[in-house]
């Protein structure tokens, strides 16, 4: 596993390892949940994993006076769904005293 980053294979790898489970099917089956979250959430359904949190859709106002942050131009955006996540209070718990977080710069990839 890479530095800072849990990657889908990374998770796939550690699966097969704790499971012994072919990594194909761990792979098919990793993106079957998430396909499955997907059509839930572009269905306006909210998703639940107890124990981890929740997905849901929230709907921004739109903005006559937006920028774009490329050209600087104005521009207007209109109402548009986006994806949220709001941590469960098993999740909260268990990362509520992680503070080495904080020293470390957040890792930016360089944009082209």
């Amino acid at each position: 596993m890479a530095g800072n980053k849990l990657t889908k294979a990374d998770i796939i790898d550690s699966i097969n390892l704790a499971t012994g489970t072919n990594r194909k099917d761990i792979h098919a089956v990793i993106d079957l949940f998430i396909d499955e979250i997907k059509a839930a959430l572009t269905e306006g359904r909210i998703v639940e994993l107890r124990g981890f949190g929740t997905f849901e859709i929230r709907v921004r106002k739109g903005r006559k006076k937006a920028r774009n942050p490329k050209t600087g131009e104005p521009v207007s955006v209109g109402a548009h769904g986006v994806a949220a996540f709001r941590p469960g209070k098993e999740l909260k718990q268990e990362v509520w005293n992680i503070s080495d977080l904080a020293d470390k710069p957040q890792d930016t990839e360089a944009k082209e």
